[in-house]
């Protein structure tokens, strides 16, 4: 499989990125405007790899157009952009519903779901209403891909496959001392992070993911070491809009 997916992004790397996508990106996804040349060039290549990679299947009577596979792409993009593709590797199909949806085991209805199996789905209309209020800590889709990190190493349990193996003990010490912080409702962590993150470990780095790039200013002012550890993990400093002194992941 590994062989195979290489030949096909050796394929669809020669393949131009469609010109009529930057309007799409230029109307949802101000983040991608923000970057340098350089960047932008590389996220770009990137987006095109995974919205041409990945299955996107409408349901609910919703249809899939390049609007929502370019805009999809762009959140999940977000989150690699200095680690790198192969985070996603395991993941095969985006499923987006129109709006609130329901699923059989789940009580209410949904925002937006990770699988075990390699599926995400999501509603667009709570994606749309994510990148519309870019400050407000709350992104479904970012949550949702958040998930798919987590689950690469094998479970969603909070900690994804990070860049070195030294870097597994202060991730831990830190993020299980803020997660604990957020069940016991200190001021801190409930200024930075939604309670929803203190329902277990792998809901605390989703929403903590959702934080550190739409609040990052609250989170590195109220919670430093928080920030340090996401930054050291995701490569960016969401602030400046470019890498962290961490060099990109190469897997």
């Amino acid at each position: 499989m590994g062989l195979l997916r290489a030949l096909r992004r050796r394929h669809l790397r020669r393949r131009p990125f469609p010109s009529e996508w930057l309007v799409h990106l230029e109307r949802h996804t101000p983040f991608v405007q923000a970057l340098d040349t350089e960047t932008r060039e590389r996220f770009l290549e990137m987006l095109k790899l995974f919205a041409w990679e990945k299955e996107f299947i409408g349901s609910g009577g919703f249809t899939i157009t390049d609007e929502v596979r370019v805009v999809v792409a762009a959140t999940a993009v977000r989150l690699v952009l200095y680690l790198d593709l192969s985070y996603y590797d395991h993941l095969r199909e985006v499923i987006v519903y129109p709006d609130a949806f329901l699923i059989p085991d789940r009580t209410g209805v949904v925002l937006g779901e990770a699988k075990h199996w390699g599926t995400v789905i999501l509603s667009w209309k709570s994606v749309l209403a994510g990148l519309s209020n870019p400050h407000d800590g709350h992104s479904t889709a970012t949550h949702e891909f958040a998930h798919v990190l987590d689950r690469e190493d094998g479970a969603f349990d909070g900690t994804p496959e990070l860049r070195r193996y030294s870097h597994y003990a202060a991730w831990s010490q830190v993020m299980g001392t803020h997660f604990q912080k957020l069940r016991e409702g200190r001021p801190r962590e409930r200024q930075v992070l939604d309670d929803y993150g203190s329902i277990n470990e792998a809901e605390f780095f989703a929403v903590a993911t959702e934080s550190f790039f739409e609040k990052p200013r609250q989170m590195r002012e109220k919670t430093p070491d928080l920030y340090e550890e996401l930054q050291r993990f995701y490569g960016c400093d969401p602030l400046t809009g470019r890498a962290a002194s961490s060099a990109p992941l190469q897997k």
